[in-house]
């Protein structure tokens, strides 16, 4: 069994930051991409950010130059940090990863978090 657990959500300022923290545990051979996605109040889920095992980055344009994702390897965790939070950055945030589980190696499963809560408040 694998989990991702999130933790980091809650309620801030508009300007504020949160800094969200997601960690994969179980029976784990290897992680490969590791993504934060959004659900805002009434719409769709959406990807924020995403990051490669050998750090490339991508995010999508509403967040750009105000968030940025980082992972730690040896933890299989990877981090949300967010500035100049928004009110419309209000949303469920969520933790998504590409994880390979015994006995192979070469096959990547899609897990998801359970979602941390993010209020911004104006």
């Amino acid at each position: 069994q694998v989990q991702l657990v999130e933790s980091g959500g809650g309620l801030v300022q508009a300007g504020g930051s949160l800094r969200l923290s997601c960690t994969a545990s179980g029976s784990i051979l290897s992680v490969n991409a590791m993504r934060w996605y959004r659900q805002p109040p009434g719409k769709l889920r959406e990807l924020v950010a995403g990051i490669t095992r050998g750090d490339s980055t991508n995010y999508a344009d509403s967040v750009k130059g105000r968030f940025t994702i980082s992972r730690d390897n040896a933890k299989n965790t990877v981090y949300l940090q967010m500035n100049s939070l928004k009110s419309e950055d209000t949303a469920v945030y969520y933790c998504n990863a590409l994880i390979s589980v015994p006995p192979d190696w070469y096959r990547y499963l899609e897990f998801w978090g359970q979602g941390t809560p993010v209020t911004v408040s104006s």
